[in-house]
């Protein structure tokens, strides 16, 4: 038995001679009862109660493994021992209908060996998700999450309500919601190198990814894909860094919006493949401002973004609606397609190229958008314009289909989101 859960046995260390050497085998009375009692006791204990103890005798920090060969065989068994500042480390392998919330701090939680699929199957945590989470500072990492359905068709992968969060090469596939983020401005966002696809209940009021009115959102070096008639990507965030992802609906998507900030917010959307395709459910692409404008900045600022519109009946490549306090800085972009910008506030649109596919170097998928080498394109994007605070320059470059490769820092730039351009 640890030393540490035996003296939670013992009277307080202020008794004399309450604990003594020996754990109080030498004692009479009482103490020696207890401990006897308390013996007989967790020689009864099942594993799992066995660790509970040890969980409670040991409050520091810890890793606690997940998976059929150890004593801990379930997520929502996790959940319940998890300390602030633990580790869950859940062994690959399909958890059906094992759901969680998560209320810790300093937590992180991690796949091993392979990606762990969360299967909700018909079970979601207090009817709203595969995982709730309301700490802060949490970490979670290589964990897919699919299937979640529930009857006011907002089921969701991550259910984010409060705190800070960050998600690192995970997978939302085939939920109402792949993340559905709360409305607190104290609360903070990031995702990484994550896929996102096949979300939505199709009514149009569940997207991939959902934002609400947090703080901050970061997502970068991720691909976010065929949300089900609902948008790809939807923030009410006061500051989104949307950085060198793919938000891309494809052939026989049926997605609304690639990209929308109904709020307005300062928004950052640098380094980014962005693709309607030919079935859309709405016509225009990036939206700003929709709803009116909520928060005391509000800026959309769009460089070396590749944007396709695969509509055959054209569209709009950025749509920003009126509002006083608004502004939009768009250049070096690339345009393909037949589109529009309609930017009806105040604005610096610089140069922005308008190119056929006989630009780029194409592969059967027809998404390899790299300039072909004979491009007079390359190294001739422009000195944007910058803001105070915010860098327009690209520092990295998407991989498909998550991550992100670093440019070198001094290297002479192209339009678009690729600078590692055809040989």
């Amino acid at each position: 038995m640890p030393r540490r859960f035996i003296r939670l046995l013992c009277a307080p260390p202020t008794v004399p001679n309450s604990c003594p050497a020996g754990y109080g085998l030498g004692l009479g009375g009482k103490p020696l009862l207890l401990f006897i009692l308390t013996l007989l006791l967790v020689a009864r204990l099942p594993a799992r109660g066995l660790l509970m103890a040890q969980v409670l005798a040991d409050p520091s920090p810890k890793t606690i493994e997940v998976g059929r060969e150890y004593s801990v065989k379930t997520i929502a068994a996790a959940a319940r021992l998890a300390r602030d500042g633990d580790i869950i480390e859940i062994v690959a392998g399909d958890y059906e209908g094992d759901t969680a919330v998560w209320t810790q701090s300093n937590l992180t939680i991690r796949g091993v060996n392979g990606r762990p699929r969360l299967i909700a199957a018909g079970e979601l945590a207090e009817e709203k998700a595969i995982w709730v989470i309301r700490g802060d500072n949490v970490v979670v990492e290589n964990i897919e999450f699919t299937g979640a359905r529930v009857s006011h068709r907002n089921g969701a992968g991550i259910r984010f309500e409060r705190g800070s969060l960050k998600i690192r090469r995970c997978v939302f596939i085939d939920n109402e919601s792949g993340m559905l983020v709360g409305n607190d401005p104290s609360m903070t966002l990031e995702i990484e190198d994550s896929e996102f696809g096949n979300n939505g209940a199709g009514d149009g009021q569940s997207h991939n990814l959902y934002v609400g009115t947090i703080g901050r959102l970061i997502v970068q070096g991720s691909y976010l894909h065929h949300a089900r008639v609902g948008h790809l990507l939807k923030s009410r965030a006061r500051e989104n860094l949307i950085l060198y992802n793919r938000l891309s609906d494809e052939p026989r998507g049926t997605a609304s919006y690639e990209l929308e900030f109904p709020v307005g917010g300062v928004a950052l959307v640098i380094g980014n493949l962005i693709q309607q395709g030919e079935t859309t459910q709405n016509p225009r692409m990036i939206s700003f401002g929709a709803e009116g404008y909520t928060w005391t900045r509000n800026e959309l600022y769009l460089a070396h973004n590749t944007i396709v519109n695969d509509r055959a009946a054209g569209g709009s490549f950025i749509v920003a609606h009126p509002g006083a306090s608004a502004y939009v800085n768009a250049g070096n972009n690339i345009l393909v397609g037949t589109g529009e910008l309609e930017v009806k506030i105040r604005a610096d649109i610089g140069q922005n190229w308008s190119l056929d596919r006989r630009s780029f170097v194409l592969n059967a998928n027809q998404f390899d958008f790299r300039l072909r080498a004979d491009s007079d394109m390359i190294g001739a994007a422009e000195n944007v314009k910058e803001t105070t605070g915010y860098s327009l320059r690209p520092t990295k470059e998407y991989k498909y289909p998550v991550g992100t490769v670093p440019l070198p820092p001094n290297i002479t730039l192209s339009p678009g989101a690729f600078q590692n351009n055809a040989k």
